[in-house]
């Protein structure tokens, strides 16, 4: 990217980052508008530079969404964090976004950490990591009906620890950009 076009979806970046975070921690949802309208920005951006940067943000926003559909499917995630990625993918393009990925991987690691112990929840994450083959099993062959009982775990579930992924999204796409 030249110059101009790299300090602007530096900056957009920067901005929907700290909004998605903001959203995340405040509403536990990230909004359509921002994540669409993050990626519509990311890829108008690109256009002075021509069809192969738009490709490159095309590329990174359909890696990013093909990479975090099936943990949404199997309700691993939520749809704003799909969506939030697909988006950070059409400003990181695909040679940033496997660092993304890694530093998001990293932080989302942390923060679950850092949330099991919060709650004092260890016997309970095990119990929750033992259902979760069953539940994938039980999306995969349902083709993603929600499973429900006390054998299937979802995001909604009362024992389901959850974490504010777009945090983690986040900083792993602001570290790939910036650093």
């Amino acid at each position: 990217m030249n110059g101009i076009t790299g300090w602007m979806l530096g900056g957009l970046l920067a901005a929907a980052a700290v909004a998605a975070v903001w959203f995340d921690l405040r509403e536990r949802r990230i909004p359509n508008a921002l994540t669409v309208g993050a990626l519509l920005a990311a890829l108008l951006v690109r256009v002075p530079e021509g069809l192969g940067a738009v490709g490159s943000g095309l590329l990174g926003a359909a890696i990013g969404f093909i990479l975090f559909l099936p943990l949404f499917l199997v309700g691993g995630l939520g749809g704003g964090d799909v969506k939030l990625m697909t988006a950070f993918g059409a400003f990181l393009g695909p040679e940033r976004l496997f660092p993304a990925l890694l530093v998001t991987a990293l932080v989302g690691g942390v923060l679950a950490l850092l949330e099991v112990v919060r709650r004092r929840a260890f016997v309970r994450t095990l119990r929750n990591i033992g259902l979760l083959p069953r539940t994938v099993a039980g999306r995969v062959l349902r083709r993603g009906a929600p499973e429900t009982g006390p054998h299937f775990l979802t995001l909604a579930s009362p024992e389901a620890i959850t974490v504010p992924y777009g945090v983690a999204i986040s900083a792993g796409a602001l570290f790939a950009w910036f650093i």
